[in-house]
């Protein structure tokens, strides 16, 4: 990767920068998957396309945290390995800055993050008062510290006869007022210059009179496809999957199961971290593990007629384009053990199809398929078009904020040209905004 060495010849003098933003990404993994490193870009792509110049800035001798100098779909942007201000304030867009970004802390979990060195300096050249920092949080990550010990306990393993049990004697033991206040901190509620957004469909009000200072927007949407139209039939038709749970090969037997022996033929397109050895070998399969550039995958996602889709990121693109999809987010355990992994981002979305009046025979084949139930069943259906299937329609999600908190782009939008006046303070913007989320 090539770098601007941004290196002086010799002291000169510099007129101040002209009023406006830097906006500074700060891409990394938090969570275990490769969306927070896409939201973070599709948020510079947003404020690219406002106007707002993009900046990578990585300190001399420093490599990029892992993952982020893959195939991406980068807005135009510098990259730059020391600071010179364009403009007189900045803003930096972080994955969970409080984990990517936060500075070292005493006690556990103290260290600091991947990108904090760099959003130190940041503060020091422009001063905090003028740096806005915006925090991306977990999409659809909603929960009180009940809810959250409940799901702890529950992905743990916990059957649900001793839930009641285990949840009261962890309340007992403190538990859930320790995860409140450890919430808190890695979310950098404390930090007045911080401001952390929770996109997701719906808002939760036990969430937000239990964090008063978290900002509830819509989702963050890719903004990089078009609404899907009428396909005609052909003799080949292709699914695309992007499995990234490991616990997609297991399923993947079933799923090629139920596409066994259509007319026309389904072929299943599967972009993978891994290989999948234990599936055997199909005219009808291709396991893709070797890196695409975003143009191809856009591609193919884009024309598949139907899209398997995993945690938040894809199944927004999947709902941006607007045909059949399904969704599987993983499943731990097994037989009645088998629990499924972050279910609360389709849990959400089939809510919202219920209300909506998504016939509910389809909606009770997207929960059994991301439960890992009846997968065969599920595929043949959708495929043929029956059940329920045949009267899919993309259902408008309702704006369950008012803006521009419906769609969080639109709240980077406004927080970035608040803070490109000439007076503006970086505190006074996050204060704003975190009163206007509440009201």
């Amino acid at each position: 990767m090539s770098f601007g060495s941004g290196r002086s010849t010799g002291p000169r003098r510099r007129s101040p920068p002209p009023a406006g933003v830097d906006v500074y990404l700060l891409p990394a993994v938090v969570g275990g998957g490769l969306g927070d490193i896409e939201e973070v870009l599709a948020a510079g792509r947003r404020l690219a396309r406002a106007g707002f110049p993009i900046v990578l800035y990585r300190r001399p001798g420093v490599v990029l945290p892992r993952d982020v100098d893959g195939p991406w779909d980068w807005p135009s942007h510098r990259r730059v390995r020391a600071l010179h201000p364009r403009h007189r304030r900045a803003m930096t867009i972080a994955p969970a800055w409080g984990v990517s970004a936060a500075p070292a802390r005493p006690g556990a979990f103290g260290r600091p993050g991947p990108w904090a060195a760099e959003a130190e300096e940041i503060e020091r050249t422009y001063g905090s008062e003028h740096v806005l920092h915006v925090s991306l949080e977990e999409f659809a990550r909603t929960f009180d510290a009940a809810a959250e010990t409940r799901e702890r306990l529950r992905e743990g393993g916990v059957p649900a006869r001793e839930m009641a049990a285990r949840r009261r004697a962890a309340e007992r033991h403190g538990e859930v007022g320790e995860f409140r206040r450890a919430y808190a901190r890695f979310r950098a509620f404390d930090r007045p210059n911080v401001l952390p957004l929770f996109a997701t469909f719906r808002p939760s009000h036990s969430f937000r009179e239990e964090y008063p200072d978290a900002v509830q927007t819509g989702p963050l949407w890719p903004n990089r496809y078009r609404p899907a139209g009428r396909r005609g039939t052909s003799r080949q038709r292709t699914w695309v999957w992007y499995a990234s749970p490991a616990s997609a090969e297991r399923i993947a037997p079933r799923v090629l199961a139920g596409l066994a022996g259509l007319r026309p033929a389904i072929r299943l397109f599967v972009r993978s971290p891994r290989a999948w050895p234990s599936v055997p070998p199909s005219p009808d399969l291709t396991v893709q593990v070797r890196p695409m550039s975003p143009a191809a995958w856009e591609r193919r996602f884009a024309h598949a007629d139907l899209r398997i889709v995993t945690g938040s990121r894809t199944l927004l693109e999947a709902l941006e384009v607007g045909g059949p999809f399904l969704y599987f987010n993983g499943v731990l355990g097994p037989g009645r053990r088998r629990r499924r992994h972050r279910p609360e981002k389709i849990d959400a979305l089939l809510e919202i199809g219920r209300r909506a009046g998504v016939p509910p025979s389809l909606v009770r084949d997207l929960a059994n398929f991301a439960r890992g139930r009846d997968i065969e069943g599920v595929v043949r259906r959708t495929a043929r078009r029956r059940g329920g299937w045949e009267r899919w329609r993309a259902a408008a999600l309702r704006r369950e904020f008012p803006p521009p908190f419906d769609d969080a782009a639109e709240v980077l939008v406004t927080a970035a040209r608040s803070l490109a006046g000439t007076g503006s303070d970086a505190t006074k913007i996050v204060a704003e905004l975190r009163r206007r989320a509440k009201s």
